[in-house]
């Protein structure tokens, strides 16, 4: 793939979010967001951009598990320091990101990006894992999430060995120098390819999927 010009990208089938439930039999109130809840709960792992990475946008991970289990999710869990949450509701994917961010602005002080995936979502993205020939280690191999599809045109072409894959709302990045020397990574952290972006090395992915197993 480094060596062709023309394929460099390979866009992934698009993956959709979980749409709800059409049996809408309850609601619950987190803060000032409304979930229309029926029958069916949904695991999603949620992501959080930028904590715990320095001196800014700090949380305790104890406190952020504790937070949101006193609103209307269940079974929440937390995943190393860098803001990796897994947690069940009976809700959509956007209710989620926005009581997300409402529970760290209310309780933390902290206005900082949430990305939000289902199980299925996040299983997709495992399953596909299109630079696996490629990727030797997990902790030097990449997914960037979009908190939208992505714009390709904000997307640069990777530089040899590094390599880059692209499904609409994820980029797969390899890395085999690691992350501070890569050339790709502070290019998409300055022009990120969708308004919020954040990502987890693949170690994270795996561990995360797994998490949102029942």
């Amino acid at each position: 793939m480094p060596g062709d010009n023309r394929n460099w990208c390979a866009v992934g089938r698009a993956t959709g979010m979980w749409a709800g439930v059409t049996s809408l039999v309850r609601l619950q109130r987190c803060a000032d967001v409304v979930f229309r809840t029926g029958e069916q709960e949904m695991r999603f792992a949620v992501l959080l951009r930028g904590v715990n990475a320095g001196p800014n946008n700090r949380v305790d991970m104890a406190a952020l598990r504790a937070a949101l289990d006193r609103d209307v999710f269940d079974d929440v869990s937390t995943h190393l320091q860098s803001g990796n949450v897994a947690l069940t509701c009976q809700g959509t994917a956007d209710e989620v990101e926005a009581s997300v961010r409402q529970v760290l602005g209310s309780g933390f002080g902290l206005n900082v990006g949430v990305v939000v995936r289902n199980a299925d979502a996040l299983r997709a993205v495992v399953a596909e894992n299109p630079l696996r020939e490629v990727a030797t280690d997990p902790r030097r191999y990449f997914v960037i999430f979009c908190s939208q599809p992505h714009d390709s045109a904000r997307v640069p072409a990777p530089v040899p060995p590094e390599a880059l894959a692209c499904r609409p709302r994820e980029l797969f990045l390899w890395c085999p120098n690691g992350a501070a020397a890569s050339k790709l990574m502070p290019v998409l952290g300055r022009k990120p390819p969708a308004p919020v972006t954040t990502f987890r090395n693949w170690n994270t992915v795996t561990a995360l999927a797994h998490m949102l197993e029942p």
